[in-house]
C-alpha cells in the first residue's frame, strides 16, 4: 500500500575546542574555508543552480502520507485490536489539526494573493486540490477501515457499536430517563426562516440537520440541534443486572439518542428527515506582537476571534438529502469540493472512548516506567537525591522508558524544597494545569526563591490553558516573562542556581520534549542532566536573553535558534563533506519529527553527492528525495510509528558520532530555525553518544519494522521479513532493554 511545519545581526566569529560559539542574534559557527561569508560574517546561501529544480517533495502532502501510516496501523491486523481503534482516533484527530491550520492558511493565503509556488513546484490552486483529493481518499478508507475491519473484529470481542434500533425496551426506556435528566435540559433547537436566520456552527462540533413539516399548512422548515460537547459522545449501554461486565460493552452515539427524541424539541411539527454534519473551521492564530500592548490581552481577544472563522471543511452522512446539502453549502460558504460524505458515525475521535476499555488482552502489554539506573543506584522507596546524582555524572534520561516523575518532575520538585536553592529559570511551552511542575514553581516563589518562568502562551491549540496557569504563576510571584517578540520560545530548559560549600553551582536540564507529565508517558524523549560548567553558563546567558537584554552572548555547548542551530548543522555537515573529499569515512545521522528546510537538505544532498552516508530518521514531513542518482544516492530516509510519539531530535556527526553530537527540541522546519527559540546541546559523554547512535542505528536498521521513502515520494511499510516474520519492533526492545538494565542493576 503506498503511504502516501531572519535574518539577525552577526556577532565577531570565534571558535572554541569544546564546540562552534554562536549568539542568538547572530551566527558566528564555522568549518573554516567550507562555506563562504557576507562582509557582515553571516554565511552566503549554497549555490544551488547545480541541483534539479524538483528535488522537494510537498510538504503538505507529505504531512497527509504521515497520516496515512498511522491509518495503515489501524489496518494492521496484528495490532491489538484496541490499538488499532485508538489509531482511527488519532488519524481523526490528526485531520482536524491539519485542515484547522494547513488547509485554512493555504486557503487564506490564496484568498489575499499571498500564495506562492511551493518549493516543490506546486501552484498554490493545484496543491490546494490534491490536498482535497488526497484527503477524500484518506477520509474514505478511514471509514472504510473502521466499517468493514475495526468494527466487525470489536463485535466478535463483544465491544458493539450499536444503534437505536438495536436496543431492547429496557434499553431504551433507560436512555428515554437519562435523556429526560441530563441531555433534553441541555439542547438548544435553532430553527431557520425570515425571523431566525441560519445559526453559527462552531467548529468540530457535531450537529443533527432536520427537516420538519408543518402539521397544519404543510409548509417545510429547517432546524440544527447541536450535540452539546459536554456530553459523552459514546454512551455505555449498562449491562440488564446493572453490573459492569468486563468483558462485553455496548455504545450507542449521543446523536442517535437525540435523534430519537426529537420529536420532543418540536412538539406540534413532524420531524420529517435528520442527518449529521461537522463543520472544520479556519483556527490558526494571527496576534501581531508588535501592536500588542499586553501580549495576554491580545491572544486573548484572538481566541474569541478563532471561534468564528471561515469553514474549511463540511462532513456530513452519505445519506444527507441534495437540499439539505446545498442549504449547508450556501450557508457555511463550502464548495463542492470541501464537502466529505462519509458513512455514521462521523467524528471517529471518539474511539478513543472504546479504546480506554479495560480489555488488556487488547492493547499493549502494561508498561510501567522507572528510574533511571544513574538517579538512584538501588532499588528504593526513597526518593533519589537528584543534585547528588547529577553531581556523580552527566545522566542521560530518555522518556517514557525512564520515569519522568522521578527524574525531570523530582528535579524540580526538590529544587523548590532545597533551602540550598536560591533561584530556578525555566521554560514552559506545553504543560498540564494540574502539573506538579506549576505546583513546584509556586511553591519555590513562596518560599522566596527566585522563580524565572519563560511561559510560551501562544503554543497552538494550548494557548487558553497557558493564559490561564501564566496568571496562576504570576499571582503567586513568579517571574513570568514571554521571551522574544516575534519568536515562538520552544527550547526546553531547567536552571537551578543552589549555594553549596564550594559557591553557587548551576544543575541543569536540556530536554527534546515538553515539562508535560501526561504527554511524556506517550512522547518518545531525551533530556540531559548535568552540572557541567560550560552548560550552566550558557543557559544562564540564555535564559538572560529570553527575559531581559543580552543580545551579543555567546555559547560554548548550545547551538540556538534562530542565529545558529542552521548555520550549526550546515557546518558540520560541510566538515562531514571535507572528510569525505580527503578520502575518509564521513556520516551524517539526523533525528527529528519533521524535515522541510531547504538549506539543511540542500546541505544534505551536496554531503550525498560528496560521499557522505546520510541517514534521516523522521517521524511526520519529510520534503527531502532519498536516493535518487547523482543528487542523493546516498542518502536513507526512514520512519517509525508505534505505541509512543517518535518525538526526539538527534544530530549525528562522523560515523560513531566521533565528531558531534547533539539532542534539543529544533525540528528541520523554518518556524523552527528562523522564528523560534530552540537549542540544542552537544553532548560529551561517550556513553551517551553510543546510546544516542544506537538509537539511529537501529531506527535505520532493515532488522526492525519502519517505513522506507522512495525518490518518486512514495512510502513503504516493512514490517515484516522475506519469509514472513514480524519484524523487531523498536519501542518494544527499548522496553524489554531498559527493564533489564534495571534488573542489572538490582543483581
Amino acid at each position: 500500500m503506498t503511504a502516501t511545519s531572519d535574518d539577525a545581526t552577526s556577532a565577531d566569529t570565534t571558535q572554541e575546542n569544546t564546540g562552534p560559539a554562536n549568539t542568538i542574534t547572530g551566527e558566528t559557527t564555522s568549518a573554516a574555508g567550507v562555506r563562504p561569508r557576507a562582509a557582515n560574517g553571516r554565511f552566503l546561501p549554497a549555490d544551488r543552480d547545480d541541483l534539479p529544480t524538483d528535488r522537494f517533495l510537498d510538504r503538505e502532502i507529505s504531512w497527509l502520507q504521515f497520516n496515512e501510516r498511522v491509518l495503515q496501523l489501524a489496518a494492521d491486523p496484528d495490532m491489538y485490536l484496541l490499538e488499532r481503534a485508538r489509531f482511527l482516533s488519532i488519524f481523526a484527530s490528526n485531520l482536524d489539526e491539519f485542515f484547522m491550520v494547513r488547509v485554512a492558511g493555504l486557503k487564506r493565503r490564496i484568498a489575499t494573493g499571498l500564495a506562492v509556488r511551493s518549493t516543490s513546484g506546486l501552484e498554490p490552486r493545484e496543491l490546494l486540490d490534491r490536498i482535497m483529493s488526497t484527503a477524500q481518499r484518506l477520509m474514505a478508507n478511514h471509514a472504510r477501515i473502521f466499517q468493514e475491519q475495526v468494527l466487525p473484529a470489536l463485535a466478535e470481542e463483544d465491544v458493539l457499536l450499536v444503534g437505536w434500533n438495536d436496543l431492547t425496551d429496557d434499553e431504551r426506556r433507560h436512555l428515554d430517563e437519562w435523556f429526560a435528566e441530563q441531555v433534553f435540559p441541555v439542547l438548544t433547537p435553532l430553527a431557520v426562516d425570515p425571523a431566525h436566520p441560519f445559526p453559527y456552527i462552531s467548529g468540530l462540533s457535531l450537529n443533527l440537520a432536520v427537516v420538519l413539516e408543518n402539521r397544519k399548512t404543510g409548509t417545510e422548515h429547517f432546524a440544527r440541534v447541536k450535540v452539546p460537547p459536554l456530553l459523552p459522545r459514546l454512551v455505555q449501554i449498562p449491562s440488564e443486572d446493572g453490573d459492569d461486565d468486563l468483558y462485553s460493552a455496548r455504545f450507542v452515539p449521543v446523536e442517535e439518542i437525540i435523534a430519537a427524541h426529537l420529536q420532543e424539541l418540536f412538539p406540534g411539527m413532524i420531524v420529517r428527515e435528520h442527518f449529521t454534519f461537522r463543520i472544520t473551521r479556519n483556527e490558526d492564530l494571527e496576534v501581531e506582537e508588535d501592536d500588542a500592548e499586553n501580549l495576554l490581552a491580545a491572544l486573548e481577544k484572538e481566541l474569541t476571534r478563532r471561534r468564528f472563522g471561515p469553514a474549511v471543511r463540511l462532513e456530513i452522512e452519505e445519506g444527507m438529502d441534495d437540499h439539505v446539502l446545498e442549504l449547508l453549502a450556501r450557508e457555511l460558504g463550502v464548495t463542492s469540493r470541501e464537502v466529505f460524505r462519509l458513512p455514521t458515525p462521523l467524528d471517529l475521535r471518539c474511539l478513543g472512548t472504546i479504546a480506554d476499555l479495560d480489555r488488556t488482552e487488547l492493547k499493549y502489554p502494561p508498561f510501567v516506567p522507572r528510574t533511571h539506573r544513574d538517579i538512584n543506584r538501588h532499588e528504593s522507596a526513597k526518593a533519589a537525591d537528584m543534585f547528588a546524582a547529577i553531581r556523580r555524572k552527566n545522566i542521560l534520561v530518555q522518556h517514557p522508558y525512564d520515569s519522568f516523575s522521578t527524574s525531570v518532575q523530582a528535579f524540580i520538585e526538590q529544587a523548590a524544597a532545597d533551602p540550598r536553592v536560591v533561584a530556578i529559570k525555566q521554560t514552559l511551552y506545553r504543560t498540564s494545569g494540574d502539573s506538579p511542575i506549576i505546583d513546584a514553581l509556586i511553591a519555590a516563589a513562596e518560599a522566596g526563591k527566585q522563580v524565572l518562568a519563560v511561559v510560551e502562551i501562544k503554543a497552538r491549540f494550548d494557548e487558553q490553558n497557558n493564559i490561564d496557569w501564566a496568571r496562576k504563576l504570576e499571582h503567586a510571584g513568579v517571574h513570568v516573562v514571554y521571551g522574544v517578540v516575534g519568536l515562538k520560545t520552544h527550547c526546553k530548559l531547567s536552571l537551578v542556581i543552589r549555594d553549596e560549600p564550594g559557591g553557587l553551582r548551576r544543575y541543569c536540564h536540556v530536554g527534546t520534549g515538553n515539562y508535560h507529565p501526561k504527554t511524556a508517558r506517550l512522547y518518545e524523549d531525551f533530556g540531559l542532566f548535568t552540572c557541567d560548567p560550560q552548560v550552566g553558563e550558557d543557559l544562564t546567558k540564555l535564559f538572560n536573553q529570553l527575559s531581559g537584554w543580552a543580545p551579543r552572548s555567546k555559547f560554548s555547548r548550545l547551538l540556538v535558534a534562530p542565529a545558529s542551530i542552521r548555520s550549526g548543522l550546515i557546518s558540520r555537515i560541510d566538515e562531514q563533506i571535507e572528510r569525505a573529499r580527503e578520502g575518509q569515512d564521513a556520516y551524517v545521522g539526523i533525528k527529528v519529527n519533521s524535515i522541510v528546510d531547504e538549506q539543511i537538505i540542500d546541505s544534505l544532498y551536496r554531503a550525498s553527492q560528496a560521499g557522505v552516508r546520510v541517514d534521516v530518521l523522521v517521524r511526520g514531513i519529510c520534503a527531502l528525495r532519498p536516493g535518487i542518482e547523482g543528487l542523493s544516492e546516498n542518502i536513507r530516509v526512514r520512519s517509525i510509528l508505534g505505541r509512543f510519539l517518535e518525538h526526539s531530535r538527534i544530530f549525528v556527526f562522523g560515523p560513531h558520532g566521533k565528531d558531534a553530537v547533539y539532542i534539543g527540541s529544533a525540528d528541520m522546519m523554518h518556524r523552527n530555525l528562523d522564528r523560534r527559540v530552540e537549542a540544542l546541546v552537544r553532548i560529551t559523554d561517550r556513553d551517551h553518544i553510543q546510546e544516542l547512535v544506537s538509537i539511529l542505528e537501529r531506527g535505520m536498521s532493515d532488522d526492525h519494522s519502519s517505513w522506507h521513502l522512495a525518490g518518486d515520494g512514495r512510502w513503504t511499510r516493512f514490517h515484516r521479513s522475506e519469509d514472513d516474520a514480524p519484524l523487531l519492533d523498536l519501542q518494544s526492545v527499548l522496553i524489554d532493554e531498559h527493564a533489564a538494565k534495571r534488573r542489572g542493576r538490582r543483581g
